[in-house]
This record gives C-alpha cells, sequence and structure tokens, in this order.
C-alpha cells in the first residue's frame, strides 16, 4: 500500500544497530527507507549495515555520541551528506542501572537521563531544520511501559521514560505547523541484550512477565518493525503526540 511505502525517504535510527532498533531499522528498510544506523559501536553498525543492505535498502553506519550536542549535529550532517535529505528519526538510543533510589550516584543518574531523554532533545533539535526543508518529517521516540508503572528498581530510568512522553507532546504540538508528526512508542518486556541482564538480576522476572503478558510471551525487536513503518509513514499523518504500547496486552492487565 502505497500509504506505507517509504521509498525515497532516509530515516536515522539511534542505538539502531541492535534491539528495538534494529528492529524498527528493518521495518523501515523493507518499507523502502534509507537508514542511517547511528551508534557508537562500529563493528556492529557495520553488521547492521549489511543486514540491512542485503534487505535491498540504502544503509551507513554513523558514529554518534548522543549526549553530545556537537556529536549528534554531525551525526545529521553525515546523514544528509550520504542522503542529501531527513524524513525520519527514530530516537532509541538508551541505557539503564537497576538499583534502589538510594543507592544510585548522581552520576549513574544523569548518565541515564542524558543517554534516555535529553539525548531525543538534542537529536530532535538538530534534525529539525532538516525536516522543514523536506517540506515534514516524522519523530518516532522509544518511552517504556516504565512511563505507565512504578518499579523500585528503576528512577532513573522511569524519569527518563516519563519525560519521553511529555518531550513528545511538547514536541508534536510545536511543530505540527511544520508538518512533522511526533508519536513514542512504550515497548512492553522485549528481549534484548538490555532485559537479558535483568531477568539475571531480578528473581522470577520471566515468570511473572510471561504470566501477565495475554500474548503469553516476551516481545522480540521485530514485533517493532509494523509500529515503525506506520509512525514513519503517510499512514499517521494525522497521528501525533500519541504514546502507544507496544507490549503484548501487559499494560491493559489490572
Amino acid at each position: 500500500m502505497k500509504l506505507f511505502d517509504l521509498t525515497g525517504r532516509v530515516a536515522i535510527v539511534t542505538g539502531g544497530n541492535g534491539g528495538i532498533g534494529l528492529g524498527m531499522a528493518r521495518g523501515l528498510a523493507r518499507a523502502g527507507a534509507a537508514v542511517a544506523v547511528a551508534a557508537r559501536d562500529a563493528r556492529k553498525s557495520a553488521g547492521a549495515v549489511k543486514e540491512l543492505e542485503g534487505l535491498g535498502a540504502k544503509a551507513v553506519a554513523v558514529e554518534v555520541d548522543v549526549r553530545r550536542e556537537a556529536s549528534v549535529r554531525a551525526m545529521v550532517q553525515a546523514t544528509l551528506d550520504r542522503f542529501g535529505r531527513l524524513d525520519i528519526l527514530v530516537n532509541n538510543a538508551g541505557t539503564n542501572v537497576r538499583k534502589q533510589p538510594q543507592e544510585y550516584t548522581l552520576e549513574e543518574y544523569n548518565l541515564v537521563l542524558e543517554t534516555n531523554l535529553t539525548s531525543a532533545f538534542l537529536c530532535s533539535q538538530a534534525a529539525y531544520p532538516a525536516m522543514v526543508r523536506a517540506g515534514g518529517g516524522k519523530i518516532i521516540n522509544i518511552g517504556s511501559m516504565m512511563s505507565i508503572f512504578g518499579a523500585s528498581f528503576t528512577a532513573p530510568y522511569a524519569a527518563s521514560k516519563g519525560g519521553i512522553v511529555q518531550l513528545t507532546r511538547a514536541l508534536a504540538t510545536a511543530w505540527a505547523k511544520d508538518n512533522i508528526q511526533v508519536n513514542a512508542v512504550l515497548p512492553g518486556w522485549i528481549d534484548t541484550d538490555l532485559t537479558r541482564k535483568a531477568r539475571e538480576q531480578i528473581g522470577g522476572l520471566h515468570e511473572r512477565v510471561v504470566v501477565r503478558t495475554p500474548a503469553g510471551r516476551w516481545g522480540t525487536p521485530d514485533d517493532h518493525a509494523g509500529i515503525a513503518v506506520f509512525l514513519a509513514s503517510a499512514a499517521s499523518d494525522f497521528v501525533t503526540g500519541t504514546a502507544i504500547p507496544v507490549d503484548g496486552g501487559y499494560s491493559v492487565q489490572g
């Protein structure tokens, strides 16, 4: 369907060399978009680019530190130099430190906030002029179900993801006049390197997730390909400021 066709569009996916980011990048690539895989691990990014090229897409790896404004602006410029435009930004880069609130250092707290929340602001701000020149754009911010629920072991992460939802709403209202739609995706419990560490650190987590999730399983990165294409395409031109759970029904359980 043309509504979901991304041929000729260019996307940046931060943290796009693995996990949910790569799952979304695969979806965008299959829909016809060129993809800039923006991350720190050059070797891992090269592997992701090779995979996306195998799907028939144009792709490039761009090294970036999403916590640094100059690096973020260089990421956008490198994408423009390679592909000539920018239409889609997926703010997926993230990290977590799991401790009880009283145990965090300020350095750990700031690391999580800067990586998960400040980076989304910096990347969106850097992408804005290119999207205006292109006549519009799509920004997809990766939140979390921790913007809905509380958890004792993830205070800075929850604060950052709650902030993502409000940042999404603010950007959506500010940039609607520029034909830029800004939405958030709230992944549930997804099988990634980050959550595998959680299962090691939190006893019984795997079983509790499966029991509570109506779909009866953990999600996979590829479960996010479809929502990425929808929010990046003309199909969502009148959808902005939303926060959409992709969690197998986890968040609707009482």
